[in-house]
């Protein structure tokens, strides 16, 4: 599977999923794709680990949740949306310091909320786990407390640094 890269999505600055200053974070990079779905990209390391060399399900769930839930940018790129409900199949281990990828699609949406679907896949090809989820879409100012912040930490955009996700 060879998908061509329309863009990647921005991100923010201290988010816990994609935030790339959050020293503790999880630093996920998000490519909308030309099929109308997202991939993303992490490599967790050893501070994520649950049994020995292996990650910590929590985690496996947290980089599900925060790319399904971003799936959505792809057709609505000014949506934010939070979780209301996500299940999870956990398939095999995940081993730490090693690429992980999750392709991510919604399927279903309408004005209010939006369903998605995705799939962690391990290096070797193998599905490690896949998740559903359903977000409702809402204004930034209803998620967060921007009365003061900085705006232009809120979203940071970025050049896509890959041509084709594999």
């Amino acid at each position: 599977m060879k998908e061509k890269v329309s863009g990647r999505q921005f991100v923010t600055e201290m988010c816990f999923g994609c935030g790339q200053n959050n020293h503790t974070g999880l630093k996920g990079r998000f490519y909308n794709l030309e099929n109308g779905k997202l991939a993303a990209l992490f490599q967790l390391g050893d501070e994520f680990q649950s049994y020995p060399q292996r990650l910590h399900g929590g985690i496996t769930a947290a980089i599900l949740d925060e790319t399904l839930g971003r799936s959505i940018l792809v057709a609505e790129p000014d949506c934010w949306a939070v979780t209301a409900e996500l299940t999870i199949r956990y398939k095999k281990p995940v081993p730490l310091n090693v690429p992980l990828k999750i392709l991510a699609e919604v399927t279903e949406n309408n004005r209010r909320l939006f369903r998605s679907s995705g799939l962690l896949i391990l290096p070797d090809g193998e599905v490690a786990a896949t998740a559903a989820g359903t977000y409702m879409k809402q204004s930034l100012e209803r998620i967060a407390d921007t009365e003061g912040a900085d705006l232009s930490r809120i979203r940071i955009e970025l050049d896509s640094d890959i041509e084709y996700f594999e």
